[in-house]
């Protein structure tokens, strides 16, 4: 049995009976909230953990599922289901639209462009009338399922840990699947992943969105959990603290964002009835405590603690021969003689410099072709034009009759030219099966591995 299995099997027999025993009411309650938070920590781990992306504005969109399904509920009576899919069409909406513009980012711009969502959006909440302001929005009824309302904490913690369950499956498939190593592909940077065929800003889009869906979720079950809501739970605070969630438990592993929202739910509220008492008045001095933390974590632990804690657990172990899979069709191969890669007069300069001054040259079907000159001479440069990691300032490149000048690599790729890095590019968080897995990407179908 392999260690997911096992974890699954435990929170399974422990979750049923959880409810079912005299565990006082407020137990339940903070095991709802863990749940809640672990959903987007999941997505936080696939957003930031796997494909290296930060975001601190997740709040706003636990309040866009939040909002919807108060505002439709409340004001025109439909059911919570509904609710559900408006919400979820309005955060895939402005997630699309989001993830285009600041995904275009890069360096510290990326997270200052999601903290300046998340803080609009809380003022958003805040002011709009309809919402009523700041105030929220209050009765919210509470979600009926095959004809039970989920009127309690204990009937609402059925629903959300399985909930959190699928996803947690969810993300494994997905991360053990063909586009999960494209994903993972992206912390390295873009330019291997390009050259390997991965479309790499697609990509960046589908994690950003499928992040958002997950914070939705939370959202939506959180206003029918709470039956009241307001702007306060969607603010800049709390899209910081569920970052910390997922790099307190493992940035990296999806069973370590659900360590890392249980640790932070149950230490804040120890905080919060502690510290007061110690220090003789009230405030937010957690707040303190988790920076504190945060220190001592990237410090001493930049995996998180869930590394720490698989290590205590049993092995897994392949108990089964993989299947074998089905060969792959052979490629249309050139006619003897034509002329497969043609580069007329190919230039390249970078402001006054010419690193590549109007080269020219043929290669045919079942020709060996080799660039020789000195360093500095352009060799290089002209393998990255052909591949299309760099754009021409002049001249032509033709493959096999047809014009790549301009094309993404990701397309030239498809076409048929490949190449290596003459300073190989390797990805640390995957195995040596996997970096050579990403140079079959366009190959085969998309099933999980």
């Amino acid at each position: 049995m392999t260690r997911n299995r096992i974890i699954l099997a435990i929170l399974l027999v422990v979750g049923i009976a959880l409810p079912l025993l005299p565990t006082p009411e407020y137990w339940i309650n903070l095991l709802d909230y863990i749940g809640l938070y672990s959903l987007v920590a999941i997505g936080l781990v696939l957003l930031t953990g796997v494909g290296g992306l930060t975001s601190f504005g997740q709040a706003a969109f636990v309040g866009l599922g939040a909002y919807a399904t108060a505002y439709l509920s409340t004001r025109y009576g439909l059911s919570p289901w509904i609710g559900l899919c408006a919400g979820l069409a309005i955060t895939v909406l402005s997630a699309y639209i989001i993830g285009l513009i600041t995904l275009r980012m890069s360096g510290h711009y990326l997270p200052l462009a999601t903290i300046a969502w998340g803080i609009s959006l809380y003022f958003v909440f805040g002011n709009t009338e309809f919402l009523n302001k700041y105030d929220g929005i209050s009765g919210i009824p509470a979600i009926n399922l095959f004809g039970i309302d989920l009127a309690t904490p204990r009937a609402m913690f059925y629903l959300i840990w399985a909930i959190v369950l699928v996803v947690v499956v969810a993300m494994h498939n997905l991360l053990d699947s063909r586009p999960g190593r494209a994903i993972r592909a992206l912390k390295g940077g873009g330019v291997m992943a390009e050259a390997m065929g991965v479309d790499t800003r697609r990509m960046k889009v589908t994690i950003f969105v499928i992040s958002a869906i997950l914070a939705a979720i939370s959202g939506w079950l959180y206003a029918h959990f709470q039956r009241t809501v307001n702007p306060s739970p969607f603010g800049l605070g709390y899209g910081i603290e569920y970052l910390f969630m997922a790099v307190v438990g493992g940035i990296g592993h999806v069973w370590g964002a659900v360590l890392g929202a249980a640790l932070l739910t149950l230490l804040k509220d120890v905080l919060q009835s502690v510290l007061p008492g110690l220090l003789g008045s009230s405030g937010n001095f957690e707040i303190i405590v988790f920076g504190a933390l945060m220190i001592l974590l990237l410090q001493y632990a930049q995996e998180g603690l869930w590394p720490y804690l698989k290590k205590l657990m049993p092995g897994e172990h392949q108990t089964r021969a993989p299947a074998s899979a089905a060969p792959l069709a052979p490629s249309a191969k050139p006619a003897a003689d034509e002329t497969v890669l043609e580069v007329k007069l190919a230039r390249k300069e970078f402001g006054g410099l010419v690193a590549v001054n109007d080269v020219s040259f043929e290669v045919k079907a079942g020709e060996i072709v080799g660039l020789i000159g000195p360093n500095g001479a352009g060799k290089s440069t002209t393998f990255n034009l052909v591949t299309g990691l760099l754009p021409l300032t002049a001249g032509g490149i033709r493959y096999r009759g047809q014009s790549i000048a301009g094309l993404p690599s990701r397309e030239i790729v498809r076409r048929g030219i490949g190449r290596t890095f003459q300073h190989v590019h390797l990805l640390p968080t995957m195995s040596v099966l996997e970096n050579v897995a990403i140079g079959a990407h366009l190959r085969g179908d998309f099933r999980p591995q």
